[in-house]
């Protein structure tokens, strides 16, 4: 569904929601070719450590599950602060470090792929800016096809990320299907025709959150990024309190501070490994008296839950782009229904530098 076909969609963030088929086909088209350049550079690789903050640190999450599930290789989350705050020697001989920036232009990150590549990593980054500092230093660059992103919260950015990191998945030798891949940017075009339409669902969850004093997002497995992602979401463009965190984690103790007040999203794939868990974990929020609203999960999750949004018919591998759609829908409707404006949150700037 692009943007145009939405009759002068009420922010940039809903916009360029809208934009995410055209630009998922673009990226995919421009990143398929590259698997034989990342399998050739990561021949020697036996492990995959990323870089990244934000936004882009949630769609690196993605990666880490994909690679380890689907590779065989052992991915992980890497600390920038090793390398621009303590400026320590690490041996990463055998070593493919990936860094993702939107805009390829985050010194701390372009700082740490150089420190990376310094202490012996082969480099791939993951950016939108063409041309970027990010981009220039990288033995392979994956620059997605996302186009201008107007509005400060990443939304076609984020999912162009994560095409671009199973685009990294296939290159490792992934025993995953591309024609799928293909095939995601009409599934996720029918997703918003539907996602948009007045009796999905959003509207009813929207006019319950707008009185909660914070939530829970949770999500197992390969979406889990997906809930990282929506919550760090609700949080900018919303002001709400939304913790972001596995089902495994929740129960281990912070699930007290669900009641009713204090709701829980459920993220979860129609089929797969964790949904058992996801079902359970719904069961058990409405059990304590609180809310569970559901995103995916098929027809066995939505029936536990308080209110569903149904996902995308999307293989687990792919699902966390079809879970997230409906929560950045979720998230620009109830920002303008709690009066913020979430194209321009407060404090925080398109390009966000760290040290």
């Amino acid at each position: 569904m692009d943007s145009a076909t939405e009759q002068q969609p009420a922010t940039y963030m809903r916009a360029e929601i809208l934009e995410q088929p055209t630009a998922l086909r673009a990226t995919i088209a421009a990143l398929l070719p590259r698997t034989a350049d990342v399998a050739a550079l990561a021949q020697q690789a036996r492990q995959v450590l990323f870089f990244a903050r934000g936004t882009s640190d949630n769609a690196a999450v993605y990666g880490t599950y994909l690679i380890q599930t689907r590779t065989g290789r052992l991915a992980s989350l890497g600390s920038p602060s090793v390398a621009t705050t303590y400026r320590s020697r690490i041996d990463l001989s055998g070593v493919l470090a990936v860094g993702l920036s939107q805009s390829g232009r985050t010194q701390e990150i372009v700082e740490t792929l150089e420190w990376a590549r310094d202490c012996g990593a082969s480099i791939v980054t993951i950016t939108n800016g063409a041309g970027s500092p990010l981009a220039q230093l990288a033995d392979v660059a994956l620059v997605t096809e996302a186009g201008v992103e107007q509005a400060v919260p990443a939304t076609k950015t984020f999912t162009c990320q994560l095409v671009a990191l199973a685009v990294l998945a296939l290159g490792l030798g992934a025993d995953l299907d591309a024609g799928q891949l293909r095939q995601l940017p009409e599934v996720v075009d029918e997703l918003l025709g539907r996602a948009t339409a007045p009796d999905y669902g959003i509207a009813e969850i929207v006019a319950e959150l707008t009185a909660v004093d914070g939530l829970v997002v949770s999500a197992r497995g390969l979406a889990y990024s997906a809930a990282l992602e929506l919550a760090l979401k609700i949080k900018e463009a919303c002001y709400l309190h939304a913790m972001g965190i596995s089902y495994a984690d929740l129960q281990h103790g912070p699930i007290a501070v669900v009641d009713s007040r204090t709701p829980a999203i459920i993220m979860a794939a129609d089929s797969g490994p964790t949904l058992e868990a996801a079902v359970g974990l719904a069961s058990r929020v409405t059990g304590a008296g609180a809310r569970a609203y559901t995103i995916g999960g098929g027809a066995e999750l939505a029936g536990v839950s308080s209110r569903a949004l149904v996902g995308a018919a999307l293989p687990e591998w792919l699902a966390p782009i079809g879970l997230i759609v409906p929560g950045q829908l979720l998230t620009e409707e109830l920002s303008r229904r709690l009066g913020i404006d979430p194209d321009s949150p407060r404090g925080l700037s398109k390009v966000t530098q760290t040290s």
